[in-house]
């Protein structure tokens, strides 16, 4: 059972996907994440997702993402479609980790 914050449940996903993009793949692995992300979007349960560039040189991207259960994330992970989906972006990575969290507390910030 997930903790609740300000009177809601605090049952969300965040996922981690961290990937290393081949030597040279930027281009493709960027074209082929935008036409993932637009897809995505479309996700039931799905609340948003964020690229990050790494700033070392190491080519270590993160996608991460929030959904509102687990049970939407893994139902869409699970689905054929995903599959489908996400293949081409291997081209691009030759390396691939996956995180998940249940979100147990969250701190937005205060206005003065």
């Amino acid at each position: 059972m997930g903790a609740v914050q300000n009177g809601q449940s605090a049952d969300k996903l965040s996922v981690v996907f961290a990937v290393h993009v081949i030597e040279g793949g930027e281009q493709g692995f960027l074209e082929m994440y935008e036409r993932i992300r637009k897809s995505v979007a479309q996700v039931p349960g799905h609340i948003i997702d964020r690229l990050g560039e790494p700033v070392d040189g190491s080519r270590q991207w993160v996608i991460t993402s929030e959904w509102e259960t687990p049970e939407h994330f893994f139902a869409w992970q699970q689905g054929e479609d995903h599959q489908e989906l996400v293949a081409p972006l291997r081209q691009w990575v030759d390396k691939t980790q996956s995180l998940r969290f249940r979100v147990i507390q969250e701190t937005v910030g205060v206005k003065s």
